[in-house]
């Protein structure tokens, strides 16, 4: 049995490190908070060429085929990147979620455009109130009890809400559900919103790891140009053991974050436990980095004009979107304390499994 990525799936997250370390610095990452939308067309279009939007999707609607374990790296350079714009519902939600379609014509005409960069998808999950991106989205998809609608931008009525983060548009979205509108409901329905909140899950954790990484590097750098008592910061011993922590906590976040990525991409009976041990553990390295990092900074890094904050808003984002910290370690709970999902992981199985 593999337990590493392939020399292919390495490659391409090299490539896509690079194309958004070339194409979004932070000073456009800023310029772009002061757009009407916060997002970019033009980046849209050129996360389409190099294949990031369209790699869930079938061949056969010109995308790469691929799954979540080819994806979750991918993710994780999005985070480092601290990139806004809305992958996670189009790429990671949205695209499985109309390719699994009973009826496929929606997947027909509209998977071929997402992954051509052509149009943007809004996914809607019952645990968070709000929806991202919906103000740029070309298709929203919205569950109204075990059914899923798809409406257009024009059939909703949207109002934005406050957010901490100045890179999130979230909004709050009125609607009428209508037979019209309905794509499927009963068991169909539940399945398929079951597995998006996962991917959604899945995917925030994965912006996580990448995140909690950009935080540590920028902490390192910092702590070595920064002098005290004639010396870098980083000699001191408390500023290696806070460092030393958050890079143990990260590490062994990472191969939960990539266990849960193979138990969506497999199908396994074990999904949705992996997946929220998945965001818990993210997310904590996460808030940790977030924490360690501000220490590491001083008060340098209250200040707007220190990119530190970039990161440490995407943080709180991530903690909250799709399933907070809390709500995944209660599930978790539910399945390894009280047996209610299956938790097969690493030997262990749930008595009522």
């Amino acid at each position: 049995m593999r337990f590493s990525f392939t020399e292919d799936q390495l490659l391409l997250q090299t490539t896509v490190r690079d194309f958004l370390e070339g194409e979004c610095p932070v000073e456009r990452l800023r310029a772009l908070w002061q757009t009407e939308t916060g997002r970019s067309p033009e980046l849209w279009s050129q996360l389409a060429e190099v294949g990031l939007l369209g790699l869930l999707t079938p061949e056969a609607q010109g995308g790469m085929g691929m799954n979540e374990i080819d994806l979750v790296l991918l993710l994780e350079e999005t985070g480092r990147a601290a990139l806004a714009e809305p992958v996670i519902s189009s790429a990671a939600v949205g695209v499985p979620l109309l390719r699994e379609l009973e009826e496929n014509a929606l997947g027909e005409r509209w998977l071929p455009r997402v992954a051509a960069g052509e149009a943007v998808l809004a996914v809607g999950n019952g645990i968070n109130p709000f929806l991202s991106d919906a103000h740029v989205a070309d298709l929203l998809l919205l569950p109204h009890g075990d059914e899923i609608h798809a409406l257009a931008p024009t059939a909703v009525t949207l109002e934005r809400q406050a957010s901490n983060d100045p890179s999130r548009r979230i909004f709050s979205v009125e609607w009428a559900p209508s037979s019209d509108t309905r794509v499927c409901g009963g068991e169909e329905g539940r399945t398929l919103l079951a597995a998006a909140l996962d991917r959604g899950a899945l995917a925030c954790a994965a912006q996580a790891l990448g995140v909690t990484q950009q935080l540590i590097d920028m902490a390192v750098k910092y702590a070595t140009q920064r002098k005290q008592f004639g010396v870098p910061i980083g000699s001191f011993q408390a500023i290696k053991h806070m460092l030393a922590d958050l890079k143990v906590k990260l590490e062994y976040a990472r191969p939960v974050v990539y266990r849960a990525a193979h138990s969506v991409a497999c199908e396994a009976r074990c999904r949705a436990t992996d997946v929220s041990m998945a965001k818990a553990a993210a997310g904590e390295a996460a808030l940790m980095a977030a924490r360690v990092a501000l220490q590491v900074h001083g008060a340098i890094g209250y200040t707007w004009e220190q990119d530190l904050h970039v990161w440490m808003r995407r943080v709180w984002s991530l903690e909250l979107a799709w399933g907070s910290g809390a709500w995944h370690r209660a599930r978790v709970a539910d399945a390894v304390l009280d047996g209610l999902t299956p938790a097969e992981s690493f030997g262990y199985s749930a008595l009522a499994a």
